[in-house]
């Protein structure tokens, strides 16, 4: 008996997918645990497979098409099967994804070579043909005013659009305020050099220690381990601390679990394999969910400092700059030394200035005696 398979939620705010590579095509024969197809989320390009052994006798939702959730993705079921009845049934869904473009063959390649997406032309040629001068006009940047100001438009990727919403949400859920502190990095420094010179094969960065140390200070102060929801605050037990990554599309943020039990080798390894695989877009929805607490750190980017806006549910974002050579005083005189600036920006629901406090304090001394960090 024909099956209709629909477009999954393959993450927990997945809204539409789009199909990368249809790995079968109509006829073929299935096994269960094939490959069906690549879809791409607001999140990671994911393989969908096969559940059970059968023929693929349509599909809805070409390449490059993007479609939401529970939109009609494919039918299969046996052999020559009649699936007239289902494709009645989901006419709706089907007209809509497969609605006609009809475009020149020039026209069409100087799109993919320019692009553009061709929902947004409208056609002059026959019965609204789009021909090579459509894509031209549409391709060339509009002016605005006499001071000849130009732009170029490009439609929002699935990524973007579940940022824009996420944040927003945050911005407008949870009320933010954010707390900021100077640490020295001398002897985290030196501690990285004499750990680096192990000859191990993957080099430590701070940002590993730093992710060690969030952890650490969470363990010491529970409180910043929190989410929120309507009838309680929820304290959780595992401390898994989100990552965020900086991709050409948007923002990613895979999750390390339970970084307060793990060897700073190992969370090292785990970050490096999850941002290789967050760039590749390969990251699996459970890679992505779990987070308790988060760190931003744009320091290899050259700055100093930033706030962040919550990655809901949590409670708290950390934030870090550069490490930056500057005159410090240290002993009473000034001394050439080299500190980082934390911004620590919490949901006032649940985080007070107190406790968001005693957690920097936390972070600071762990940072500032940093062997602390290894034991």
């Amino acid at each position: 008996m024909a099956e209709v398979i629909f477009m999954p939620r393959l993450s927990d705010t997945m809204e539409e997918g789009t199909v990368v590579k249809w790995h079968k095509k109509i006829g073929d024969k299935i096994l269960e645990g094939d490959i069906l197809a690549e879809i791409e989320t607001d999140k990671a390009i994911q393989e969908f497979e096969a559940e059970s052994n059968s023929t693929l006798l349509y599909i809805g939702i070409k390449e490059g098409e993007t479609a939401p959730v529970n939109s009609l993705l494919a039918i299969l079921g046996s052999e020559n099967e009649d699936i007239s009845s289902l494709l009645k049934e989901n006419q709706t869904i089907i007209k809509k994804n497969n609605k006609k473009i009809f475009i020149s063959p020039l026209a069409k390649k100087i799109a993919f070579e320019k692009g553009i997406s061709l929902e947004n032309i409208k056609g002059s040629g026959n019965n609204g043909r789009i021909i090579k001068k459509d894509i031209e006009k549409y391709n060339n940047h509009f002016h605005l005013s006499d001071d000849k100001i130009t732009f170029k438009k490009v439609d929002h990727s699935n990524m973007r659009k579940i940022i824009s919403k996420r944040l927003i949400n945050s911005q407008m859920e949870s009320p933010h305020y954010s707390l900021f502190l100077e640490i020295k990095m001398e002897n985290l420094m030196k501690l990285r050099e004499s750990l680096n010179e192990m000859n191990y094969l993957k080099k430590i960065s701070f940002n590993d220690l730093i992710v060690k140390a969030s952890a650490i200070a969470i363990k010491a102060n529970p409180k910043i381990n929190s989410s929120w929801t309507e009838k309680s605050i929820l304290y959780h037990k595992n401390i898994n601390i989100g990552i965020a990554v900086a991709l050409e599309d948007g923002l990613i943020v895979p999750v390390i679990s339970n970084v307060d039990e793990k060897s700073l080798r190992k969370i090292s390894l785990e970050i490096k394999e999850k941002v290789i695989k967050a760039k590749e877009k390969k990251l699996q929805s459970n890679e992505l969910e779990g987070s308790t607490f988060t760190v931003s750190n744009l320091g290899m980017f050259g700055i100093d400092s930033f706030t962040s806006i919550i990655n809901q549910p949590n409670s708290c974002i950390l934030s870090v700059g550069r490490i930056k050579k500057k005159p410090i005083i240290n002993n009473d005189k000034i001394v050439i030394g080299h500190t980082t600036k934390f911004t620590l920006t919490c949901d006032h629901r649940m985080i007070d200035g107190a406790v968001g406090s005693d957690y920097l304090k936390c972070l600071k001394h762990l940072l500032q005696e940093p062997l602390k960090i290894l034991l």
